[in-house]
């Protein structure tokens, strides 16, 4: 499928390793023909956990050039638009046309968005007016914007991104849907089941065509996995992983997380790329990295026969 692009997840990797393991992580993934990878952003998730995904992405991009990356997804309510406009507009410079931007609306641990000053009740508002800032900002214009969250004066971020970085909006609601068409480039799904994904995409496009624009077009989808050839070891290695980071029993997510060999992962899979998704994202649960990057490699090979 030749506009398929499939990706593993790094997460931190590319952060809490020594840089010659960082180097042979990323390589090893270029060398088995996968097309991206996937950081993750947060500043303190559950009690601390954390990634960068701007240094994350940053780091990914100059260790290996053949790969893209995708922060999948980024806490804009956390931040500020002007410097999260400089970060693209850098990172754009480093690795023309590399990097996608998935912005998530966050609040699964509140805490974590008070912690940054920010009241949880009115993220969405502010993530609106921050998407809006962003793709205004990517052009170099200079910008004059006194909104309920933000206020800046004559303020330019150069040089412009060449090309725009795309973004890929978050989430599962009708805002969701609103905010895809106004603001991305595309819709970036996770923890759906295929009707739901259909369904989703059959909403924004008619919302796109009630609005009279064109329909975003360029849908992810992050999916958790276990992989190995025994299911109840697949099935160990990402509950462990999941129940970890989540806080929240593996039962809850079992159901849209495949776990066994490629070969299942890869018929899980399927019902997406016929709904319309081109970008998918592995968050591999395997019994090392190596493991890992291989399985993706192999789930990359089956999709595309």
């Amino acid at each position: 499928m030749a506009d398929l692009a499939i990706g593993t997840s790094v997460h931190d990797q590319v952060l809490s390793v020594p840089p010659e393991q960082r180097r042979e992580l990323l390589s090893r993934i270029a060398d088995a023909g996968i097309d991206h990878v996937v950081v993750a952003d947060h500043v303190s998730f559950h009690g601390g956990t954390g990634f960068d995904g701007m240094l994350g992405a940053a780091t990914a991009l100059a260790t290996e050039d053949r790969l893209s990356v995708l922060i999948g997804v980024y806490q804009l309510a956390l931040r500020h638009p002007m410097t999260v406009a400089r970060s693209l507009a850098s990172l754009s410079s480093l690795a023309p046309g590399r990097l996608v931007l998935g912005v998530g609306v966050g609040g699964e641990d509140r805490s974590e968005v008070s912690n940054c000053g920010v009241d949880p009740a009115s993220r969405g508002r502010r993530i609106d007016e921050s998407l809006g800032l962003l793709r205004r900002l990517a052009t170099g214009e200079s910008v004059d914007h006194d909104g309920e969250f933000f206020q800046i004066s004559s303020g330019a971020v150069l040089p412009a991104q060449q090309p725009a970085v795309p973004i890929l909006i978050g989430g599962k609601t009708d805002a969701t849907i609103r905010r895809t068409v106004a603001h991305g480039d595309g819709w970036l799904a996770m923890f759906v089941s295929p009707r739901k994904f259909t369904e989703f995409l059959a909403a924004i496009a008619s919302h796109a065509g009630q609005e009279g624009v064109p329909v975003p077009e360029q849908h992810g989808l992050e999916v958790w996995c276990g992989l190995a050839e025994d299911a109840g070891t697949a099935r160990e290695l990402v509950a462990a992983k999941m129940e970890a980071l989540y806080k929240l029993p593996f039962a809850n997510f079992e159901r849209l997380c495949p776990a066994g060999p490629p070969a299942l992962v890869a018929d899980f899979l399927r019902p997406y790329l016929a709904a319309g998704a081109r970008r998918l994202t592995l968050v591999p649960c395997a019994s090392s990295w190596q493991a890992g990057v291989d399985a993706v490699a192999r789930v990359r090979d089956l999709l595309n026969e």
